[in-house]
Parts: C-alpha cells; sequence; structure tokens
C-alpha cells in the first residue's frame, strides 16, 4: 500500500500544547500516512510560514484562535490566519482550538470559517484528539462536545452581535462618520471597518453601503 503524505501546520503559544498535536498525529495510521509538520508560535511566525513562497501547501492546519497578534500584518489571531489559509491553500483543512464559551464567538467562527474542525480546549483529551483528526482527514467535520450543545441550544435563524457590534450600528444610525466613532468606542478604526464587513455579510448587504447596513439591522431590531 503506498503510503499518504500530508502536510501538517500547528500554531499555538503553547509548545507543551504543539507537543501534544504532534504525538497524537504521529501515531495517526503510521504504516499508512507520512506527516511532515511544520510549526509556529504566534501570528507572526504563523504568517510567515503560511507566506514562505518555499512552504508546500498545507493539508491540515492545527490554529489556536488566542495568540500574540502580528498587526503589522493585521493578523490578530487563529481566524485571520484561517482566513489567510483560506486564500493561499484552499484544499487545507482547518481545525480551529480555542478557549471561547461563548455562543456568538462559536457562531461568528463557524459562519466566516466554516472550520473542518471547532474544538473547545477543555473537551480536549489525547483520545479526543485523535478522533477528530480522524474524522477531519475523512472529510468530515468535527464539532467538541461543547461546540455541539451551544450550538443545540441556539435559535437556528437568530442573528447575535455584540456589544461593540451594536455601539456601532447606533453610532452609524445617529450620522456618525466611521472615522469618528473610535472616539465612543475603546476599539481601533481597523477593528471598527472589520466588524462593519462583518455585518454587512452577516446581514447579507450587497451594496455595501452603511445606510443599507442601518436599515436592515434597525428591521431585524438590532439597534
Amino acid at each position: 500500500m503506498e503510503i499518504i503524505k500530508n502536510n501538517i501546520l500547528i500554531v499555538d503559544d503553547h509548545p507543551f500544547i504543539i507537543e501534544g498535536y504532534k504525538n497524537a498525529i504521529t501515531r495517526y495510521n503510521p504504516k499508512d500516512y507520512d506527516f511532515e509538520i511544520m510549526q509556529a508560535k504566534d501570528c507572526k511566525s504563523g504568517y510567515e510560514v503560511i507566506m514562505d513562497p518555499g512552504t508546500a501547501d498545507f493539508d491540515v492546519a492545527f490554529l489556536d484562535i488566542s495568540m500574540p497578534a502580528y498587526e503589522e500584518k493585521e493578523i490578530y489571531s487563529g481566524e485571520d490566519l484561517a482566513k489567510l489559509i483560506m486564500d493561499h491553500m484552499p484544499n487545507c483543512k482547518i481545525i480551529l482550538l480555542t478557549m471561547y464559551t461563548e455562543l456568538l464567538k462559536i457562531k461568528t467562527i463557524i459562519r466566516t470559517i466554516n472550520p473542518s474542525g471547532l474544538v473547545i480546549k477543555n473537551d480536549l483529551t489525547f483520545d479526543e484528539l485523535l478522533y477528530a483528526f480522524d474524522k477531519v482527514m475523512k472529510n468530515h467535520t468535527y464539532y467538541s462536545q461543547s461546540v455541539v450543545e451551544m450550538l443545540k441550544k441556539s435559535p437556528k435563524d437568530s442573528i447575535e452581535i455584540d456589544q461593540f457590534d451594536e455601539q456601532i450600528l447606533f453610532h452609524l444610525s445617529k450620522g456618525t462618520k466611521i472615522d469618528e466613532i473610535p472616539h465612543y468606542i475603546p476599539i481601533s478604526l481597523k477593528a471598527i471597518i472589520r466588524r462593519i464587513v462583518n455585518l454587512k455579510e452577516l446581514l447579507n448587504i450587497k451594496t455595501g453601503m452603511d445606510d443599507d447596513l442601518v436599515k436592515v439591522a434597525k428591521s431585524k431590531k438590532l439597534i
């Protein structure tokens, strides 16, 4: 039987967690697979590995969501690295790992990334990691138990936004210019612009107009 070669990327700012992932991967059907594993410790080193012209496309990427940012390239999290991979290596299967347990955050990750795997770290055991990896390798989607339970409790068609999004919509509805909103909300202009883009995607605003965003948000009682 021919051995299948796979390139794996692991990005996490905790070295012992990286070692745990590597141990699980190397024990997965070693007679059938040969894994080439590359690792990075933060958004900057992850970005450099992904964008290196000499890097072969990855087959699977394990990405922690919360890591030190690479602000120069506007890479603030594992989600941003995932989007970078989606642009440059569209066939790569992405497994996101997080400590977040807020429903809004989980639903946002699924909506914007649609990862092959989404794992709450508190759910993670060695056996669970092997099981998740097996599901993803077989082209299935894997959500850990906490993710499944959260999604079960959420109304299917509900739209949920956080406090910053609500404040952005409020100020847009009052005619506040986008570059003035940081005077009222303690996040950067870049973050506000990114949130507005995400809100337009969430609410299916085709025109890209802020007025249309406000109109639809009002109709859905988000402001």
